[in-house]
């Protein structure tokens, strides 16, 4: 039997929520750095891995039969084995002679055990804890997820780009960082299986049947489409970051090509650090900033700002296309002040989320917007490629920031309470508190 003593969450969110971020880096950002190394075009790497946005879209359908099936625990440890063997079956297929279709067919199958993961997680996060050690460990929570950015997004990267320089042999280099970050989610795995605890709510679901619980969320799913401005606010969680979810797709390709397809030509060394040290540095200050500034003035009288922060920086871009600076520490720069506005931008766009999910519902609420949120990411980061390759980096970088106009266009039409995300208004904060 398990232990049933007492466990700190010291001893468990830290691991949880880093198992929990390096998934979603591997689906979203390792998968396209590795395909452009190996040679996939733009429009194809963008469209294909545009499509494994999908299980994050559409995990709200499948999130109330957690509930009936084993415990959140349950769910959360053989998650974390599947993505582990995940991890190891693309290390396993990149030297294949059809990778892609394969390398892809592993790629989803993370995916939907990354989004089946978040979901067990977070509900097991607040069985485990009391309300307030709930908020207690929300910082913990959100800095562990960010490690975990960093060590997909930064060192991953710099690992599998000195192998790259070290064996002169791309694919094995891949394989081996595969094969390494298999190793560490594995290790994740077995730790949690005997240190997560067992706490006593943490039951499946036995007193309704499956048929109830589907009428239930069927009248939650339906009431999140009867509040007022839904339309609008589907509108703004789908086009706020049209031109960033088409920048995101192309900004790795744009620093990996040579100069002469229009690129910067970095190693994938350098662009580990650029956009994994130097990037995530700027983003999680730009977040910070963003919180403290609306939690001063609230969301209402920092929400211009905001749009501007997260719309202005991406001209770097523009110039360094135009430009292609030798400099490295240029180029650094320049990501970090693109990467500190979307920071502190995208506060405003979280913080309206939790807004408009307030209410009855507030928790699946939540979900269909993260779920929307998702599918703004998905549908443009699909067709980014092949836009790149009919414009060329110059005018795709253009015609990112004439995309704006979606961003401030949507945002004119919301209408926000002036005392949301203020100190003063407690129960909006509880709400903040909750939904993280």
């Amino acid at each position: 039997m398990m232990k049933t003593n007492p466990i700190s969450p010291w001893a468990w969110i830290p691991t949880l929520y880093f198992a929990q971020g390096l998934p979603y880096v591997a689906v979203m950002t390792l998968s396209v750095i590795m395909y452009k190394r190996l040679g996939i075009s733009n429009a194809e790497l963008a469209f294909y891995t545009g499509w494994l946005n999908l299980p994050w879209v559409i995990k709200p359908l499948w999130s109330p039969f957690i509930d009936l099936f084993k415990t959140k625990r349950w769910w959360i440890v053989t998650m974390q084995l599947l993505i582990g063997a995940g991890l190891a079956g693309i290390a396993l297929t990149i030297p294949a002679e059809h990778f892609f279709q394969l390398t892809l067919a592993v790629f989803w199958l993370i995916a939907f055990s990354s989004a089946t993961h978040d979901i067990a997680a977070d509900g097991f996060y607040m069985l485990a804890l009391d309300p307030h050690r709930q908020a207690l460990f929300i910082g913990i929570r959100s800095t562990f997820y960010r490690i975990a950015t960093i060590a997909g997004q930064g060192l991953l990267i710099m690992l599998a780009g000195r192998l790259e320089t070290l064996t002169n042999n791309i694919p094995y280099a891949w394989s081996i960082t595969f094969f390494i970050a298999s190793g560490l989610f594995m290790g994740i795995w077995i730790y949690h299986k005997f240190v997560l605890p067992c706490p006593a709510t943490d039951h499946t679901v036995r007193k309704n049947s499956a048929s109830t619980l589907l009428d239930g969320f069927i009248d939650t799913f339906s009431s999140f489409f009867r509040k007022k401005q839904a339309g609008t606010a589907i509108l703004f969680m789908l086009l706020y970051r049209l031109p960033e979810a088409q920048l995101a797709k192309m900004c790795i390709p744009f620093l990996v090509d040579p100069a002469e397809k229009g690129g910067l030509g970095l190693t994938t060394e350098e662009i580990g650090f650029a956009q994994g040290t130097i990037g995530i540095i700027g983003l999680t200050l730009g977040g910070i900033l963003g919180g403290i500034a609306i939690a001063r003035n609230g969301l209402k009288q920092w929400l211009w700002p905001m749009v501007w922060a997260i719309s202005l920086p991406d001209l770097v871009y523009v110039y360094l296309s135009y430009t292609q600076p030798d400099s490295f520490c240029l180029i650094n720069i320049c990501i970090l002040a693109e990467q500190f506005g979307y920071g502190f931008g995208f506060t405003a766009y979280m913080l309206y989320l939790i807004y408009f999910a307030d209410g009855e519902h507030r928790t699946a609420h939540y979900a269909i917007c993260t779920a929307f949120m998702a599918l703004g990411m998905m549908i443009p980061g699909m067709v980014a490629g092949w836009i790149q390759e009919q414009l060329g980096y110059n005018h795709f970088f253009i015609w990112i920031m004439i995309c704006c106009a979606a961003t401030f266009g949507i945002t004119a039409l919301l209408k926000i309470d002036p005392k949301f995300g203020k100190k003063s208004t407690s129960s909006h904060k509880r709400a903040h508190v909750q939904s993280r």
